[in-house]
C-alpha cells in the first residue's frame, strides 16, 4: 500500500514542529510548512507517480532537497531526518503540541524554562501557578493553558476530516484490488462529513477466503495491530490513527454500513421504527422474526421502513427523519453546483501564485469566477494590501480579465475588521471592488457583547458583501469567539449580506447548525476555499460536506449563481 500526500504532508509538518522547538532557522521552518500544505492540496498520488517512474512535478517552494525528503517518505512512510530530530526532543513534547493556545516556540519555551515534557507536567505546573512566571504568559494564560490541557487529557483524540479523507482514499483503493473483494466504503463520522473523525472506520463485502484482513494488518504504514480476526481488525497507524475493517457478507451489506455510519441517535429512531412495526433491526438485517426482509442495500431498510434514503450527511436525529416521513428532505448541494469561489489568495499577501496563476486554476477546477480577496495591511504577517496597493491590483485585475476567456475574477478583499468594528480600508477604495469580505483577525476574547457589537457594526458598512469564517475557530487550535450568532444571521438578512463557509480543513466555519440556521432565515451562503495556491481549490469538496450537514440545497450557496446574479447580490 502507497503512502498517501496527507502521509507525506504530516511528516513534513512534524519535522517542522521539531526544528521550530529547537529554535531553528525560520526559513527552514517555513519551507517545510509550505511544502506540507501543498502536498496536502495536490491531488494526484505522489507515492505512485515516483512508483511508476516518473519525477515529482515541479511544485511551489519544493527545491531538489526537499524533493529528495520527499520521494524518500513516499517509498518508506517516514526519513532519516525525522528519526534523528525525534531522538533530540522528548516524545512528550509532542502531546504538549496538541494543547490549544501552544505552538512549537512556547513548547520549546516550557521545556527548556521549566523542564515540561508532557501535557500532565503541563497540568501540574498551571495548577501550582509556575506558568505565570514566565514572560509573556500570566495570569490569564496560565488559566487558559489549564482548561486546554484539562480538555486534552479528558478528551478522545479527533483528526480533522481533511486529514483522514486522503487515508481512507488510498486504502479503499487499496483494498478494492485484493481478491475476493466486493464492495469497499467507509462509514462512520467519516462518511457523514463531521469536522473531525475519531476513528476510521472501513467496511468490505468480499467473497469466503479473502485475504483482505491480511492484507490491511500487513500494510507498511501499520504500527501495530490492535485486533485481527476472520470478520474484524483493529490498527493503529505510525500516525496514531485508529482503523477498523470489519467484513459483511453482500446480503448484510446494506444494514452494516447503516449501522456502522450512525449516527447513534438516527440508529436508535430508526430501531424505535422498526419495533413500532414488529420488526428488529440490526447491523446484519431488518428482521421480522427470524426472517430477514431488507438488509443487502441501505434503501431496502429505508424503504421497509416506509421512508426513502436519507443522505449520511444528514443522519444526525435532527429532523431527518420527519423530514423524510412528509417527503421533504432537502435536495442537498453538490460539489458540481458550484459555479464560483468568493474567497481567494495571491501573492499579492500571504498566496503563493498570481494573478493569472490562480484564474486559470479556478478555471481548471471547472469555477467560471473566481475573487481575489488579498489580506488588508493590518494583519501585519501577511504583507497585505493598503488602498494604494489595493488600487494597483483593481487595475491589474481589470487588464487581465480582458485577456482571460472562460473565467472572470471579481476585485474583492479580505478586509480586517477591527475591535470596534470599523473596517481596515477607506470607503472610497472599498466603493471600488466587486466584493468586501470581512474578518475577525484579531481581538478573540472580547465579551459576547463587545463581539457582537464588533460584527454587527462591521455588516452595517455600505460596502461589506460577506462575512468571512464567522466564528474565527480552528479546530483543535482555537475555540470559536463569543458572539450571538442567532443576532448576526438576523443582521446578515437584514442588510442583505451574506456569511461564509470557510472550506479550509482546520475552519469549515459556518458549522453545520449555524449553516441550517442561516438557511433556515433566508440567508445566503458562500462556499469559499479561502485558497492560498493554485492547489487548494481541490478542498472545496469540504465546504461542500459540511453544507451538506447544514441541509443546504444549491439555491442557499451564493456562488452556485451565474455571475451577473452573484454581481447584483454582492452589492447589498
Amino acid at each position: 500500500m502507497t503512502v498517501s500526500n496527507a502521509e507525506i504532508a504530516a511528516v513534513l509538518e512534524e519535522i517542522a514542529d521539531i526544528l521550530e522547538l529547537e529554535a531553528a532557522n525560520p526559513f527552514r521552518i517555513r519551507a517545510y510548512r509550505n511544502a506540507a500544505r501543498t502536498l496536502q492540496a495536490f491531488a494526484p498520488d505522489i507515492a505512485s507517480l515516483l512508483a511508476s517512474g516518473k519525477a515529482l512535478p515541479k511544485l511551489p517552494g519544493i527545491g531538489e532537497d526537499l524533493a529528495g525528503k520527499i520521494g524518500e517518505i513516499a517509498s518508506t512512510g517516514s526519513c532519516a531526518l525525522l528519526q534523528r530530530l525525534r531522538g533530540e526532543v522528548p516524545t512528550g513534547l509532542r502531546e504538549l503540541l496538541k494543547v490549544s493556545g501552544l505552538g512549537p516556540r512556547r513548547v520549546g519555551r516550557l521545556w527548556h524554562e521549566l523542564g515540561i515534557q508532557t501535557p500532565a507536567e503541563l497540568h501540574r505546573a498551571a495548577r501550582s501557578g509556575q506558568i505565570r512566571q514566565l514572560h509573556g504568559f500570566g495570569e490569564g494564560s496560565e488559566e487558559k493553558l489549564l482548561q486546554s490541557v484539562e480538555l486534552l487529557l479528558h478528551t478522545p483524540q479527533r483528526w480533522l476530516l481533511a486529514r483522514v479523507a486522503p487515508i481512507a482514499e488510498r486504502l479503499l483503493t487499496d483494498l478494492r484490488e485484493v481478491p475476493g473483494v466486493i464492495e469497499v466504503a467507509t462509514a462512520g463520522s467519516l462518511r457523514r462529513c463531521r469536522d473531525t473523525v475519531g476513528d476510521l472506520d472501513i467496511l468490505v463485502s468480499a467473497r469466503r477466503g479473502s485475504p483482505v484482513i491480511q492484507r490491511l494488518t500487513g500494510d507498511a504504514q501499520v504500527a501495530s495491530v490492535l485486533a485481527a480476526g476472520t470478520t474484524r481488525a483493529s490498527v493503529r497507524l505510525h500516525s496514531g490513527l485508529q482503523v477498523d475493517l470489519r467484513l459483511l457478507s453482500p446480503q448484510s451489506w446494506g444494514a452494516g454500513l447503516l449501522y456502522l455510519t450512525g449516527s447513534k441517535a438516527h440508529n436508535i429512531a430508526l430501531r424505535r421504527m422498526a419495533q413500532e412495526r414488529g420488526l428488529k433491526i440490526s447491523e446484519y438485517g431488518l428482521y421480522r422474526g427470524k426472517q430477514r426482509i431488507a438488509g443487502d442495500s441501505e434503501a431496502s431498510i429505508y424503504q421497509a421502513l416506509g421512508l426513502p434514503w436519507i443522505a449520511p450527511e444528514l443522519r444526525e436525529a435532527r429532523g431527518e427523519i420527519e423530514a423524510a416521513q412528509a417527503g421533504s428532505l432537502p435536495h442537498l448541494v453538490e460539489l458540481g453546483d458550484l459555479r464560483g469561489d468568493l474567497h481567494a489568495h495571491t501573492r499579492a499577501s500571504d498566496g503563493r501564485n498570481s494573478l493569472e496563476e490562480m484564474a486559470l486554476a479556478a478555471q481548471a477546477a471547472g469555477l467560471e469566477y473566481l475573487a481575489i480577496t488579498d489580506h488588508s495591511r493590518h494583519l501585519a504577517i501577511t504583507h497585505g494590501l493598503d488602498a494604494d496597493g489595493l488600487a494597483r491590483q483593481i487595475d491589474e485585475i481589470d487588464a487581465l480579465n480582458e485577456r482571460l476567456s472562460g473565467i472572470t475574477l471579481l476585485k474583492g478583499i479580505e478586509v480586517d475588521i477591527l475591535e470596534d468594528g470599523s473596517l481596515d480600508l477607506p470607503d472610497s477604495i472599498l466603493a471600488r471592488l466587486d466584493l468586501v469580505v470581512g474578518a475577525v483577525h484579531s481581538a478573540f476574547t472580547l465579551t459576547k457583547e463587545q463581539q457582537t457589537r464588533r460584527l454587527l457594526r462591521a455588516l452595517e458598512h455600505p460596502h461589506f458583501s460577506i462575512l468571512a469564517h464567522p466564528s474565527g475557530r480552528l479546530l483543535g487550535e482555537r475555540p470559536p469567539i463569543n458572539c450571538d450568532f442567532s443576532a448576526l444571521i438576523a443582521a446578515a438578512r437584514e442588510r442583505g449580506c451574506a456569511l461564509e463557509l470557510n472550506a479550509q480543513p482546520e475552519r469549515l466555519d459556518l458549522d453545520d447548525l449555524h449553516c441550517r440556521e442561516a438557511r433556515d432565515q433566508g440567508v445566503p451562503i458562500a462556499i469559499s476555499s479561502d485558497a492560498h495556491s493554485t492547489l487548494e481549490f481541490a478542498g472545496l469538496r469540504f465546504g461542500i460536506g459540511q453544507a451538506r450537514r447544514g441541509w443546504l440545497e444549491a439555491r442557499d450557496v451564493l456562488n452556485t449563481r451565474p455571475l451577473g446574479a452573484v454581481r447584483r447580490l454582492l452589492k447589498p
